[in-house]
Formats: structure tokens, sequence, C-alpha cells
């Protein structure tokens, strides 16, 4: 059988799965780990999980959020865009934080994410995330957002503040990806028939030993696992197919649509928290061996991108990588506190 007969027999397959998305997944608890569903079914939140149904692309889709209100309002709404291999749940301690500081939170999974609709097929793009981010925040009556993002996410949050410049308060750019063109750079471009045969592949020693070098500096703690067993759980269960096609298509709008170029647009305060030890590049580990050291250094392009942005404050972890709110969550959250606070002087 050919590779795209192969293909087309995974996506049958996965169309009837889809159709029984809702149901709870079972979680044996074997030597390979807990198994999750396609939605991230049987996988616990921090907080309550609520579903925003919208229509997008001729199809009902449903994002999974979380609205967290604190005991003492002080006015602002954060709302928290999660990365590439990350979830709202990942946001926990920050959801904390901000709380505790008098901030509404919204946590969302984005369409394709976590506990989110894994479509079949959809045309993933920054502009359809970020309308979809926006008609949460209206159907949740927030009409004005700072936006805290990292990874991915950061892609998103950019986009969303170019698109809807009057309802964002503020950005937060932690450790973003997008601060370079890898194409441009020279990373070969793979067909997303190739991506899906990747992710087909993943499995938790792979997420682990990717995190513990580009994530956590080559550092690793215990409280990382979940979050390596939160994505692998995933390519345990029945539903892989459809959990490494959205990932196939998702990595291909992370490379074909760079955002750099527009960051001179930006009129919206802007802070970016940076952990130095950052190497994330998209691609990186299949471009030529000459091209790799001159991508993702961290240091380098997030002054460049301080630079292309009007006003942006640009705080720095010099000994961090790509995640510094888990590595460090009492640092991080000191500055992001404070630089909260700045924007609203």
């Amino acid at each position: 059988m050919t590779f795209k007969s192969r293909l087309l027999s995974a996506l049958i397959a996965v169309a009837a799965l889809h159709a029984h998305a809702d149901e709870p997944a079972s979680q044996p608890a074997g030597n390979d780990g807990p198994v999750y569903g396609p939605e991230l079914q049987g996988f616990d939140y921090p907080y309550p999980v609520a579903q925003f149904a919208i229509t997008s692309q001729r199809q009902v889709v449903k994002m999974a959020y979380m609205d967290v209100h604190p005991a003492r309002p002080n006015g602002r709404t954060a709302v928290l865009l999660h990365g590439k291999n990350f979830c709202a749940a990942t946001w926990r301690q920050t959801i904390e934080t901000l709380t505790d500081a008098g901030y509404r939170v919204i946590a969302p999974d984005q369409i394709g994410f976590c506990k989110s609709t894994k479509p079949v097929r959809y045309q993933y793009s920054f502009q359809q995330l970020a309308r979809n981010t926006h008609a949460l925040l209206q159907a949740l009556n927030v009409h004005n957002a700072t936006l805290i993002a990292h990874s991915t996410g950061g892609m998103i949050a950019v986009r969303y503040a170019l698109m809807y410049p009057r309802e964002t308060e503020q950005i937060v750019l932690v450790n973003p990806i997008g601060l370079e063109d890898w194409k441009a750079k020279g990373v070969p471009s793979i067909s997303i028939d190739d991506w899906y045969a990747r992710e087909l592949k993943t499995s938790a020693d792979g997420i682990r030993r990717y995190e513990q070098s580009t994530y956590y500096a080559g550092h690793w703690r215990a409280d990382y696992e979940p979050w390596v067993q939160m994505l692998a759980g995933m390519y345990r269960g029945s539903g892989k197919e459809v959990v490494a096609w959205n990932s196939a298509l998702l990595y291909d709008m992370i490379y074909t649509q760079p955002v750099v170029y527009e960051f001179d647009q930006l009129r919206t305060p802007t802070l970016l928290l940076i952990g130095d030890k950052d190497t994330t590049a998209i691609g990186k580990d299949f471009a030529p061996p000459e091209i790799r050291p001159t991508l993702g250094r961290y240091p380098d392009l997030a002054k460049l991108a301080a630079e292309r942005i009007a006003g942006a404050k640009l705080v720095e972890f010099p000994e961090l990588g790509h995640a510094p709110q888990m590595q460090d969550p009492a640092a991080f959250h000191k500055a992001l506190l404070e630089g909260l606070a700045a924007a609203n002087r």
C-alpha cells in the first residue's frame, strides 16, 4: 500500500473516531504510561473546563477553556495562549499567580490542540486561531484583554494584536517562536504528509529528550513529567492518527506563516520575557548542518524583536530555556506581575 493510500485510510478511520470524541477515554497505566483520548479525555485540568462551540470552515468545532475569576478583581482580564507542545493546563501556576493578584484568567485550548476539537479537515492559519480566540472572548463579554502567550501562542498573540488592536490592552510574549523566518534562513520545507509520518512516531522518550534539551536548558525535574505524559498519552490511544494529522497541519502553519516581518506594525504595549538558553527552531533537525548553529539564538532574536516593536520591554532570564514560567516560576511570575503593573500606570 502506498503512503497516500495509508494516509487516506487513516483519515477515514479518524473521521469515524471523531464522531465518538466525547466518549470518556480509558486510562490503563501500563509500562508505557497513561492512555488519553484524542481530545485529551481522561487528563484532568486544574480548573473546570467549559466548551465553546463555533461554526468555522463549514463545521462546528469546540474550544475548551478555563475561565477563572479572582476573589478580589482588579478589573483586568488575562488570556493565556499556550504553545505547540503545551496545553492550557500547563499554565496552572500562572493562573494561580494572576488570580491571586486580581486578574480574571481565561485559558483556552486552541482548535487542534489538547481538549479542543481536532478536525479531519481544517485550514490552519494564525488569523483563524486569532478569530476563534476573539469569538470566545466576545461570547464571554471580554472586550479588552491582556494576552500572555508562550511559544507558538506568541505568534497567535501578535496576529491578534494586529487584527484587534483596540481590544488588546497588552501582549506578553514568553519565548515566542516566529522571531525568525526559518524558510528564509535555509531550513528546507517538508510536506504535510512527511510531518504526519514524523508525528506518528511521537513517544514519551522523544518528548522528554527534546524538552530537557530545549525547554529546560538540559535540566530535568519530576514536576515536568506530567506534561510529557499529557502529550504522549494522546499518541498511545486509538485517536493517535487525528492527533498526528492535526499536529502535522499545525507545524506546516508555523513554518509557512512567519510574523517577524510585521513586528514594526505593532502598537500594543509589549513585554518580552525570554529564557536565553532556548534554542527552539522549527525544522532545525532537518536543516543543513552548517545552518543549524545559526537558528534559535534567542538572546539575539529577542533583542532584534524588542528593537522592532515600538516601546517593547525586554526581560531576559540568562539561565532558563524555552519555558521559563515552568522552570523558575518565582522569577518568571515576579517579572510578569511587574510588567503587567507597569503597563497599567
